[in-house]
């Protein structure tokens, strides 16, 4: 396994047995046969696995999740909906909002997950690793502060956010989430807050089909503190650097955060069933590089990274290794030659339509004039 030029790079690393337990239901009933649920433990297990197999893990410094409290959670979430939340994951379990059913259980395995996010970016605040990767399930940008939503049960982010800032850890933050469905938690829970910056790119109106648009930039109080980059379905690395380039890259240099975290939904994927998007393993790493030299640029290097979304089992692995193995500064050595042409498909060029909404999203929020 070889290092690149300039690592290798601490690199701490949370992941839990807990987390694979967590089971996603669906209702019955309909004109059909019912189906598994989407959102399973294997992609994420997998990856795990992989990270194992790779000996990237042996590279990590291992960081127990952080035990939260009550307390903890109640900074972000309402007390009517934790109360709901207990009771019925200590019974048979439920639905508390769209997409979000949940088993026995998951209160605790949820409130582990959001601890685990806690600890990786604590970890890196407090200057014992570099950078941070906490592979948490289950993953938590859907999630509102009255309601779960979209396989999203706690806000794992915003719950470690709001605890670091209470511990006097943190003050500015950036969050980049690269989830192929809009971070609409992140964008609500922080919608009149000028410390925190938000920033989603998504495939337009994939989910929430409601949210995500170029225009919601934040409140009076938070102008511009928010934005979204809905690109069209089929973009693949062409339109996701040149998001980087005229929108990402400038708007954390002027918002000027002490640490960044990255939402890492890994079905922005080219192989991912949820998402119709093109981006490669290699490309989920070279988005990492960038992430990691714009924060050597503006916060000292803090950048920590929570997984999200992500539902092939076939392919989530390879892409989320590519990214571990980028934080760390090595090269994975991990054979993907079954997936290398993605990046020789014609899809991977931007587009003028593509072009066009990044160039809007810049003009919108105060990047470049009319």
């Amino acid at each position: 396994m070889r290092s690149e030029k300039n690592a290798p790079r601490s690199c701490g690393y949370v992941v839990d047995e807990r987390y694979f337990w967590q089971q996603s239901i669906l209702d019955m009933g309909g004109d059909t046969e019912p189906g598994a649920p989407v959102e399973t433990p294997s992609p994420r297990r997998r990856l795990m696995n992989l990270i194992e197999r790779s000996g990237l893990a042996s590279l990590t410094a291992r960081i127990p999740p952080t035990d939260l409290e009550d307390e903890d959670l109640l900074r972000v979430h309402s007390a009517m909906y934790l109360e709901d939340f207990r009771e019925l994951s200590a019974g048979r379990g439920g639905e508390l909002g769209d997409f979000a059913g949940f088993g026995p259980g998951a209160y605790d395995i949820a409130k582990l997950a959001a601890g685990g996010a806690h600890a990786a970016l604590a970890a890196v605040l407090r200057g014992e690793v570099d950078v941070s990767y906490a592979l948490v399930r289950p993953p938590g940008h859907h999630a509102e502060p009255d309601r779960a939503r979209g396989y999203c049960l706690l806000a794992n982010t915003p719950v470690a956010i709001e605890k670091l800032r209470a511990e006097g850890l943190v003050r500015r933050v950036a969050i980049l989430d690269w989830d192929v469905h809009h971070g609409n938690g992140a964008q609500l829970i922080y919608w009149d807050d000028p410390d925190t910056l938000t920033i989603s790119i998504h495939q337009d109106r994939l989910y929430p089909s409601d949210s995500g648009f170029v225009d919601e930039t934040g409140s009076v109080a938070a102008e511009r503190s928010n934005v979204n980059i809905p690109l069209p379905a089929g973009s693949g690395r062409g339109a996701y650097e040149y998001a980087f380039e005229q929108v990402v890259e400038p708007a954390i240099e002027r918002f000027s955060p002490e640490l960044i975290v990255i939402a890492s939904g890994l079905d922005s994927g080219a192989m991912d069933p949820m998402g119709r998007m093109m981006l490669s393993h290699q490309a989920f790493a070279d988005l990492t590089r960038r992430c990691i030299a714009l924060a050597e640029r503006v916060c000292h290097g803090r950048l920590g990274i929570v997984q999200e979304g992500g539902y092939s089992p076939l392919y989530v692995p390879f892409c989320g290794a590519e990214i571990l193995a980028a934080l760390l500064g090595v090269d994975s050595d991990i054979d993907t030659d079954y997936f290398d042409d993605l990046d020789e498909l014609p899809d991977q060029q931007l587009s003028p339509h593509q072009e066009s909404v990044v160039n809007r999203v810049a003009q919108v929020v105060g990047l470049r004039s009319s």
